[in-house]
Formats: C-alpha cells, sequence, structure tokens
C-alpha cells in the first residue's frame, strides 16, 4: 500500500455552472471514499494548482479509480507542458465509467479555467463556474491531446468532464 492521491472524474457532465467542490466531495462520500476531493479546477479562491496541499505535492503519485498512474506527482501536471499523460491509463469516474470511452460524456473534453502552469484564467472559467451561458467562456482540455490542461476556449453552455482530485490524505490509525 503506497500513498497516492486519486484523480476522478464526476459521475455525469456538467455545463460552466456547476458546484463541483461539493460534487467532489458528495459523490466521493456516497461511493465510500473517506478522503475529500475537490474539484480539478481553478476558481475564484484559488489556482489549480494549489488545490493539493504543498506537503502532498511532490511525493505522491496521481493514480486513477484502480491505482494505476496518470501522473508521478501533481507538481508535474503543471511544468507548462499541458499535463501530459498517458492515454492509456483511463480516467474513470466515481461509478467506476471509463470518461474516454463512456457514452455518457459525448464530448471528451475536461474543464478546468487555468493556464497550462494550473493559474486560473479569470476571463475563462464560467464566471468562477457559476453560468452556463452561451456567450461565456471557459477553459478546457480535449481528452484526445493526452493532455489534461490543453488550452482551447469553449462555450459554458458544453456539458463536459469535470475531474476531482483527492485532497487530504487521511492515515489509518492502524497503519
Amino acid at each position: 500500500f503506497s500513498l497516492q492521491l486519486h484523480l476522478v472524474a464526476l459521475n455525469f457532465p456538467f455545463s460552466g455552472d456547476v458546484r463541483a467542490d461539493f460534487q467532489c466531495f458528495q459523490q466521493a462520500q456516497l461511493v465510500g471514499l473517506t478522503s475529500t476531493y475537490r474539484a480539478f479546477l481553478s476558481s475564484h479562491l484559488q489556482d489549480l494548482a494549489t488545490v493539493v496541499r504543498k506537503t502532498d505535492r511532490y511525493h505522491l503519485p496521481i493514480v486513477n479509480l484502480k491505482g494505476e498512474i496518470l501522473f508521478n506527482n501533481w507538481e508535474s501536471i503543471f511544468n507548462g507542458n499541458g499535463g501530459q499523460f498517458n492515454i492509456h491509463v483511463p480516467i474513470y469516474s466515481f461509478d467506476g465509467k471509463n470518461v474516454m470511452t463512456d457514452p455518457s460524456w459525448p464530448q471528451k473534453v475536461v474543464w478546468h479555467g487555468s493556464t497550462a502552469n494550473g493559474i486560473r484564467l479569470v476571463s475563462n472559467y464560467c464566471e468562477a463556474w457559476h453560468t452556463a451561458d452561451m456567450g461565456a467562456t471557459g477553459q478546457a482540455s480535449p481528452l484526445k491531446t493526452g493532455k489534461l490542461l490543453d488550452q482551447k476556449v469553449y462555450s459554458c453552455s458544453n456539458q463536459f468532464i469535470v475531474l476531482c482530485i483527492e485532497n487530504s490524505f487521511v492515515s489509518d490509525p492502524q497503519g
């Protein structure tokens, strides 16, 4: 058993109007995951790069729901290459669907609202994820690019993948 942080998708796509932190928290609880999950999004309060605690950014691998490695560590997502990952490692939703192949997500695009370095893009994060307005825009990344932080702009009316990152590691007292 090694320490790792799970990257998991919400069970269905969302427009730019999403209470993402709440959804991540709730869906993780529903499937019995005990750690806290936060949205993989820049918000008006926080840049995406700082969602994971400083102490956990360098040594914990980022894995999918089945423990397969997506990134060597959190920091490596934000090294400027757009969060390049192996597209042969699936990203699963909390209910176990592969977002890359499952028809629940017709568009294989991930909302993030961030620069390639994980800094919030206030002009492109759907008004801090409070609007699905067709005229508003959000930064997102098509998964086929093999990047989580590819820099594409979409209307907030689109229904895309929303990811959640395990935020705090709760150690087992039995250890």
